[in-house]
């Protein structure tokens, strides 16, 4: 039985959601419906949209918006954030390590070919520290629930994380909906994460920089992005630059960018572009997405790219089954946030543990992300247990699993009233001379009764999360 954050066994509702369930009784279904439409209609006015890439139908989709947010208390969160905080900071540290000594490895706490074999370590990033020491700039840390104080990390987003956007517009539309509930409920505030991000960037100026603001600039890969609105998006709320590759040239060892003035200098690039697209004269020679040169400028101390290249190798998920022993190799504490178990099929003994079971687990690809490249063996047919058997035979070392959690439940709005679904939840952190992580963060939910999958390119939708102040 799924944990219900909102209402316990006997039918009352939890202490962080009285308030709001109080209000829900006294409304009209009819009219909530009538709201969550409106809500539709704001988002496809703005523009909110995503796509899915590789499917016939690729066309721009609106993300299904849920009105009945999910609802935190503030002792719950002080927990969470406690041991986020402490996560970032060992992830730091360890990318810090792998490109400089490895004491980590020469330690055998994590083993080296798992460091030197993965394609999301980059050498050329050997030796190198970026401005300030901080190589995970901005982090999306996904955490599930499965009790009362159970909460788990299911992986690490510390290379371009996204989704930030819909965190911001989901509250801008609570917040025009239904203003009466936020001066009720003493929501904390998220509203004010593009001028955190931009103070965050602006701190973390390049050791070339001399002036007194530095220019921060969005580089995307352009408007066929998937994310392409957030990326318009952010940088419109900081009040920079959002560029492509095409707008930006090296000249005079500093990266520019094209102005009605001419080019003018950007000091830090928070960059939308992965790393292999990045520099076609270090990474991908054919790419058209990046800027030739722009690695000699980053290693010669001429700009700050946010997130730092490299950071890739965190989001590995056979990197994240050692999170534990990373956490406590560099802060010397135990974990203050659990992983979820994970087997990984590299071992031959945990790969036959996973052939024997694998119609109870979820198995997943090391650097699968989006719901892509998984299975969920519960809900899985024979044929696809059959073919992702032999996947696993033909190439263990890409594969971990995890037991299949029972994931809490949130309500959503349906016809008949509420009902509950399966979340997951992704909060923000912002680090540079301090750990910044924004109250809340993006709720994803599985709209569909009893899926487990909550990711909007599998279905998903999303919801406000509100975190209470004490």
């Amino acid at each position: 039985m799924a944990f219900d954050e909102m209402m316990t066994a006997d039918g009352a509702p939890r202490e962080p959601y009285k308030d709001y369930y109080d209000w829900y009784s006294q409304q009209d279904p009819s009219l909530l419906i009538a709201k969550s439409r409106d809500a539709e209609n704001i988002f496809r006015k703005t523009g909110i949209t995503f796509a899915v890439y590789g499917h016939a139908d690729s066309s721009e989709k609106l993300i299904p918006f849920d009105i009945v947010p999910r609802v935190i208390s503030g002792g719950e969160w002080r927990k969470l954030a406690a041991g986020i905080e402490q996560r970032v900071l060992a992830l730091n540290a360890f990318l810090k390590d792998i490109y400089h000594k490895q004491e980590i490895v020469k330690a055998g706490r994590v083993p080296r070919r798992l460091i030197e074999e993965n394609d999301a370590f980059l050498p050329q990033m050997m030796g190198f520290e970026p401005p300030g020491g901080v190589y995970t700039h901005i982090v999306g840390t996904d955490i599930v629930r499965t009790g009362e104080d159970q909460f788990y990390v299911l992986e690490d987003n510390a290379r371009t994380p996204s989704g930030v956007s819909y965190m911001l517009e989901n509250r801008e539309t609570m917040m025009q909906m239904f203003p009466e509930l936020f001066y009720k409920n003493r929501v904390r505030r998220v509203e004010d994460y593009p001028q955190l991000l931009r103070q965050s960037l602006a701190t973390l100026a390049p050791p070339g920089f001399s002036g007194t603001r530095p220019r921060v600039a969005v580089l995307t890969p352009g408007i066929y992005n998937s994310a392409y609105y957030e990326h318009s998006f952010l940088a419109d709320m900081m009040g920079v630059e959002l560029v492509e590759g095409s707008d930006l040239r090296v000249i005079d060892g500093k990266v520019k960018m094209r102005t009605t003035r001419g080019y003018e200098a950007i000091d830090v690039l928070y960059r939308r572009v992965d790393d292999d697209f990045l520099d076609p004269l270090t990474f991908r020679p054919d790419s058209a997405l990046g800027v030739p040169g722009i690695m000699d400028v980053y290693r010669a101390g001429g700009i700050t790219i946010a997130n730092a290249p490299g950071t890739g190798i965190s989001d590995d998920k056979a990197i994240y089954s050692y999170m534990p022993e990373i956490v406590e190799f560099y802060t010397g504490q135990k974990p203050l946030l659990e992983n979820v178990p994970t087997w990984r099929c590299s071992e031959p003994e945990s790969l036959a543990y996973v052939l024997d079971n694998i119609a109870d687990l979820v198995v997943k690809e090391v650097h699968g992300s989006g719901g892509y490249g998984m299975l969920v063996g519960p809900t899985a047919s024979k044929k696809e247990l059959e073919d992702f058997t032999a996947k696993l035979r033909a190439r263990p070392a890409n594969y971990i699993a995890q037991p299949t959690l029972s994931l809490s439940t949130v309500p959503i709005l349906v016809k008949k009233g509420i009902a509950p679904r399966h979340v997951d939840l992704r909060p923000y952190v912002l680090v540079s001379d301090r750990v910044r992580i924004m109250p809340g963060g993006l709720t994803r939910v599985a709209l569909k009764e009893g899926s487990l999958v909550v990711n909007s390119s599998q279905g998903g939708g999303t919801k406000d999360t509100w975190v209470l102040e004490d």
